[in-house]
């Protein structure tokens, strides 16, 4: 295994603790009870409910496998790249129901927060794939 850059185990942590957050996020989200969805106002609940289980499975695969193979990457574990390409998938899965399938507008927020989502877990495959091109990983 050759020597990683510098910079190469802090943005793996950064990383980490980025799909964490994700995973908090969808924990609090499938956690919600029937008062918090009716304290939503009018938008976020159709956007909520117009979700099928389909794409909430989706996000699970998206922050938990996202999760997993940044504990990969900071293991420099060649496995992260499947796990991370995985989650990218389930984003692109996920932002279908949402943004195509929904039928809701969800709003620029929503938007950008899923855009700059998407954005970083193609740059962690793109990380993945060229630690191991470089050696960086067994």
């Amino acid at each position: 295994m050759n020597a990683c850059p510098k910079w190469y185990l802090p943005v793996s942590i950064l990383a980490l603790l980025w799909n964490l957050m994700g995973c908090a996020a969808y924990l609090s989200d499938v956690m919600l009870t029937a008062e918090d969805i009716a304290a939503m106002d009018a938008t976020q609940q159709a956007l909520y409910n117009s979700r099928p289980a389909w794409a909430v499975a989706a996000t699970a695969v998206a922050v938990w496998g996202g999760a997993v193979g940044c504990v990969g990457l900071i293991l420099r574990k060649r496995w992260s790249a499947v796990l991370l390409e995985l989650s990218l998938a389930g984003v692109i899965i996920q932002d279908i129901g949402l943004f195509i399938l929904s039928g809701v507008n969800p709003g620029n927020f929503v938007m950008a927060m899923q855009g700059f989502v998407l954005l970083i877990a193609i740059g962690l495959v793109v990380l993945s794939r060229r630690a191991i091109a470089r050696g960086w990983m067994g």
